[in-house]
């Protein structure tokens, strides 16, 4: 039987990991895992699952348009972040995909350019003061993360945050740029005083983490 030590040095051990940890069902130390747990990383007492885009039980409209989520593209040693609120899941191609617009101005646009990967953060609507300023300000003006307190997290080659309730992981597949002359309802122009069409960016989802 494992004692209090065993136990301990197992946890410290798991604790420090960075790389997503596949655990099948077994039994160690006192603790049990089951498939399809997953590990990205523990910090503290935050740790992740993996499910999927089906079973989660909150709307995605809601998440994208209500609670508002970080879109994050580059990889551990250089990233960027924006708050997102418009936005879509669904299928297309044949896989669950999301959808999101960035302006070309933006600092991540360099970003969402340079990456195969990117991340959609959902925080259940809290920590939206911390959201608003990585709405409202450049990364290339201010350290997000150190004036948020927001604490990256690298997962997957990409970048979500420990505070994240709900990550999806996305791969970029495809691009296009908005074209006016596509826009049916004149009113949408309003939302281009600048001319500065969006670029949708579409990513398959391949990996849905729910914070436990």
């Amino acid at each position: 039987m494992a004692t209090a030590t065993d136990r301990a040095l197992f946890q410290k051990k798991w604790q420090s990991m960075e790389l997503t940890l596949y655990a099948l069902p077994y039994s160690y130390a006192g603790l049990i895992f089951t498939h399809p747990i997953k590990i990205v990383g523990k910090y503290g007492e935050l740790m992740f699952r993996e499910t999927t885009i089906k079973d989660l039980h909150t709307s995605p409209v809601k998440m994208i348009a209500d609670d508002w989520a970080l879109l994050t593209a580059g990889d551990r040693t250089h990233f960027n972040t924006m708050t997102v609120s418009w936005g879509g899941v669904g299928e297309l191609w044949g896989r669950e995909v999301a959808f999101v617009f960035v302006r070309p101005q933006r600092y991540t646009y360099e970003f969402m350019e340079d990456s195969e990967t990117f991340t959609l953060s959902f925080f259940g609507g809290a920590y939206k003061q911390a959201l608003g300023v990585c709405g409202s300000q450049s990364g290339r003006d201010i350290d997000k993360c150190k004036e948020t307190g927001l604490e990256p997290l690298p997962v997957d080659g990409g970048v979500t945050y420990q505070q994240a309730k709900t990550v999806f992981v996305c791969k970029k597949i495809a691009f296009q740029d908005l074209d006016p002359q596509g826009f049916l309802d004149a009113s949408i122009m309003d939302t281009y005083a600048l001319r500065d069409y969006h670029r949708m960016y579409v990513g398959a989802i391949e990996k849905v983490l729910v914070a436990e």
